[in-house]
């Protein structure tokens, strides 16, 4: 009896030997997860291509020319538009980013991806977001403006993009020195959803267009497209951009971190389609003079775009991607949206922005300030985290 139970035991085969994949099924599985990358990579490169022509027709539509989206220049123009600064020529509640809100929503419920969450460090997001917008407004735009810029053929933007690449790298620098805003804690659906009840009311002002709003009868302010349209565009970018988690820091940031470019596809193919657009259109203008909401001066165009690459990179993504965030119930980037909001109110109250003639001494000083505050933020949050240890 003994004898056959010792046999027994002795045909059974091992644990490690039944839990070993044959070559066929390793294979399999090996190709199946290269198939969900490549399907990845692809709505990527879809993304930023819809992103690129979706742009261009907003300018052929009435929006400035290289100007089919950029999200500091739109929360600039909200800010105007209900009255917190009063710079006549840029106030206007821009549809594109109540549509990019509203679609980063409605698909992030559609994939059950929304979570409302939040109490991640939000006055230091609050101020970094204030900074991000004083650095987008000396160099006249955001990243997502800052390659739309280039798709036009302007090269001051490439100053720009070298700038932020600079400002990416210092950012990188604190994110391996320890630099982290600490872990988000699960909220009601209300709080996260606020955001998205704010800009549906936005959107009755903008339709219903009472007399306590206010709409630029000139400059870049008055250059819209159709309302429908535009809101159109942003809940189409809005969506895409959720699905995809479309960023133009994290593009640079992850390439340089892991070597993973699944991000800055996304980021190239809006250039490319943008550009084959403005071709096509006639808005290809090649060369640093003359460039539409734009100025010359290098040195702070670079610093500009410096100081939007650092507090981007902390902050954990760029003004688009906040606003995603935001949609999808993240009220830590909610509090980064509102902090941009009002840098965007201080920076024409207080005459820190940058026009067609160029940077004010006041926006020269704000962005060394915000540059030496956001380098604090950082140097003080490393030294706490080593000390946590």
């Amino acid at each position: 009896m003994r004898e056959d139970i010792v046999k027994s035991v002795r045909k059974r085969p091992k644990r490690a030997e039944k839990a070993k994949k044959p070559p066929l099924a390793r294979n399999f599985v090996a190709k199946g997860k290269e198939d969900v990358k490549n399907k990845k990579t692809l709505w990527m490169i879809l993304t930023g291509l819809v992103v690129g022509a979706i742009s261009v027709g907003l300018v052929l539509a009435g929006n400035p020319k290289n100007m089919g989206f950029c999200i500091a220049c739109f929360v600039r123009d909200i800010a105007g538009g209900v009255g917190m600064h009063q710079a006549a020529i840029v106030q206007y509640i821009r549809p594109e980013i109540i549509g990019l809100v509203l679609g980063a929503l409605i698909m992030s419920v559609a994939g059950k991806e929304f979570r409302a969450q939040g109490g991640s460090s939000p006055m230091t997001r609050f101020v970094l977001g204030f900074f991000v917008m004083v650095g987008a407004l000396m160099f006249l735009g955001c990243p997502l403006r800052m390659v739309l810029r280039i798709a036009g053929g302007d090269l001051n933007a490439v100053v720009g993009l070298v700038g932020f690449v600079g400002g990416i790298l210092l950012g990188i620098l604190c994110l391996n020195q320890g630099f982290s805003l600490r872990r988000t804690y699960a909220q009601s659906p209300l709080e996260g959803g606020m955001i998205s009840a704010v800009n549906v009311a936005l959107l009755v002002l903008v339709v219903a267009a009472p007399p306590v709003i206010f709409f630029s009868a000139e400059g870049p302010g008055s250059m819209r497209a159709p309302i429908w349209l535009a809101l159109a565009a942003g809940l189409i970018v809005g969506a895409l951009a959720q699905k995809t988690r479309l960023c133009m820091v994290g593009g640079l940031r992850d390439a340089v971190l892991f070597q993973d470019f699944y991000l800055l596809y996304g980021f190239i193919a809006i250039i490319v389609a943008a550009a084959i657009g403005n071709l096509i259109t006639g808005n290809f203008n090649l060369g640093f003079a003359g460039q539409p909401v734009a100025h010359s001066d290098a040195l702070w165009n670079f610093m500009g775009m410096v100081l939007v690459g650092f507090a981007s990179v902390l902050l954990g993504g760029c003004p688009l991607r906040q606003l995603i965030l935001a949609g999808s119930g993240n009220s830590d980037s909610a509090v980064t949206v509102l902090g941009m909001f009002v840098g965007a109110a201080c920076c024409h109250n207080f005459k820190l922005a940058s026009s067609a003639d160029g940077p004010t001494p006041n926006g020269k000083i704000a962005v060394i300030l915000g540059l030496a505050v956001v380098a604090a933020i950082a140097a003080l949050n490393i030294q706490k985290q080593k000390s946590n240890k």
